[in-house]
């Protein structure tokens, strides 16, 4: 009876504690770290505040639970490259999956207020580096092992070149609609950004090769 009562309570706090997230994810995208309370994000979540106070004692604690968890759902969690493709082709499509990635709703007006409350949470900043990307940055590292770096190339290593195909990407994608809002780009731009990126590691390889 116990254990059926304490599986029963984990179960409410894990559905509370999800409820909370998603409103505060709402909440300090809307308004912003300062501007949003614990009060609204508990209404908004549905809950008390009594609640809300024992999962996440300050508004930091859960800014910090609430960028974290946006990341972890970010979507290519199970993103993989098939082992039997080519170098061109495996990163035409790493490339496309992190254009998606960083196409997410509100991927960067959550970016925006880390970068801007980054002062207050140092520890955040460093945790949210690859910010949902890592499930495509690991990929991409296999299928570059797996084909340029498979014959032990004379090449940069392997993260360099990682590095360098999704920043040729995100420079053109991303950033830009990051800092100015109005940034955006077209399905085919989008193709072409990534094709022109594929095109530079690859003929970086053929070089290496040569």
């Amino acid at each position: 009876m116990t254990r059926g009562t304490s599986a029963y309570h984990r179960r409410i706090a894990a559905e509370n504690r999800a409820t909370i997230l998603t409103a505060a994810a709402g909440a300090f995208l809307q308004f912003g770290y300062d501007r949003t309370s614990l009060a609204r994000i508990a209404a908004d979540a549905g809950v008390s505040k009594a609640t809300l106070f024992k999962q996440f004692p300050t508004k930091a604690e859960l800014f910090e639970a609430t960028v974290l968890d946006v990341g972890g759902r970010l979507p290519g969690s199970e993103f993989t490259v098939p082992s039997d493709v080519d170098l061109r082709t495996g990163l035409q499509v790493v490339g496309d999956a992190y254009v998606a990635l960083l196409d997410r709703p509100g991927m960067a007006e959550l970016l925006r207020i880390v970068i801007a409350e980054s002062p207050q949470f140092p520890e955040l900043r460093e945790r949210t580096f690859d910010f949902g990307s890592l499930p495509v940055l690991t990929a991409l590292n296999r299928l570059l092992e797996g084909t340029w770096y498979a014959d032990g190339a004379d090449a940069p290593p392997r993260d360099v070149i990682a590095a360098q195909f999704l920043g040729m990407i995100a420079t053109v994608v991303f950033w830009p609609r990051l800092l100015h809002g109005g940034w955006e780009l077209s399905a085919d731009e989008k193709r072409e950004v990534v094709a022109h990126a594929v095109q530079t590691i690859v003929a970086r390889c053929e070089a290496a090769q040569a």
